[in-house]
């Protein structure tokens, strides 16, 4: 049974959160290429950070419904180890990515488990965020656990949405996600990551996983 809850910590735009992220003890960093988004980086700031990551810390690009060609390009050029999917993207799609994709769906009242089928084999988890009628992710808004406690999805989930060092030891308990993903929860501002927050919430989880650990 699994004890260890992977973190990813996305929406970074600095070598110094990434640095942060690191000695918190991430797994992955998740770099926004989404223009609109507060938390856009630049695709050579991307590249300057990734080859600064040490190694088994991943690196996750997140794209919002963008060219096939130019998802590849930024794969290849920055030499990102996943692709984020936050857009209507479908399974064909994905054909000749370079890269593990991570495919993202947003939780609400009326979601049902049907979604998550088409993607069984192709996406390599599924990360549940929470369903904003504007944005593709990033609300920093909690969604109601209980609504994916039936859901049968084929593959490790993710859990994010609203996630921060103070919330994420109850999610952790009642989800046991494979992993979190956390972004605004650790800002001081939208697209300003706190570093203190990133330290606090690497030890939450861990503490998650240690309290878990003890109960099996």
């Amino acid at each position: 049974m699994q004890v260890r809850t992977r973190i990813k910590i996305c929406g970074l735009k600095t070598s110094e959160a990434a640095a942060a992220a690191v000695m918190a003890g991430v797994d992955a960093v998740g770099f926004i290429f989404a223009p609109r988004s507060p938390r856009a980086v630049e695709v050579e700031t991307a590249r300057e950070i990734i080859a600064s990551l040490p190694a088994f810390v991943d690196s996750v690009g997140v794209f919002v419904n963008e060219e096939h060609s130019v998802v590849r390009e930024i794969v290849e050029y920055c030499g990102l180890t996943m692709v984020q999917l936050h857009g209507g993207e479908s399974v064909e799609y994905c054909r000749g990515i370079p890269a593990r994709i991570i495919k993202t769906f947003a939780v609400h009242n009326g979601s049902d488990g049907e979604q998550f089928t088409p993607w069984a084999g192709v996406a390599r988890a599924f990360l549940l965020d929470t369903y904003h009628e504007d944005m593709a992710g990033g609300s920093g808004k909690v969604f109601d656990w209980d609504l994916i406690e039936n859901f049968n999805i084929p593959g490790p989930v993710i859990l994010a949405g609203g996630l921060n060092p103070e919330n994420v030891v109850a999610a952790i308990k009642q989800v046991r996600p494979f992993a979190v993903d956390v972004n605004s929860g650790v800002e001081s501002e939208a697209g300003v990551k706190d570093l203190d927050l990133i330290r606090s919430l690497g030890g939450a989880v861990r503490r998650a996983d240690r309290e878990f650990a003890a109960n099996i």
